[in-house]
């Protein structure tokens, strides 16, 4: 299973968001460092709308998203971008 894979189920079964979208932004860092050529899965946006984040700061919101996937951060996913929401908040996206 892809790492986006897990990242969506795990979001899915933990938050059960109304929106969730995951995307592998790894292609946008190749060269930023000599060995890296932008492949693998290592850098990746979520977007997500959740009802469980109703009444959490911004801060809050990336803590709990951060906390459940640290497993995949601690197997080698280098960058998180967390964009979250609760249900009727105005999004970018």
């Amino acid at each position: 299973m892809s790492v986006k894979s897990r990242i969506e189920t795990l979001l899915q079964n933990c938050l059960a968001p109304e929106r969730l979208e995951v995307i592998d932004e790894s292609h946008h860092h190749a060269g930023h460092q000599p060995s890296f050529d932008g492949t693998g899965e290592t850098h990746m946006r979520v977007r997500i709308v959740a009802k469980k984040f109703e009444g959490l700061s911004r801060l809050e919101r990336h803590r709990a998203v951060i906390e459940l996937l640290k497993p995949e951060l601690d197997a080698g996913l280098h960058a998180l971008a967390v964009e979250a929401a609760a249900p009727g908040e105005p999004t970018r996206w």
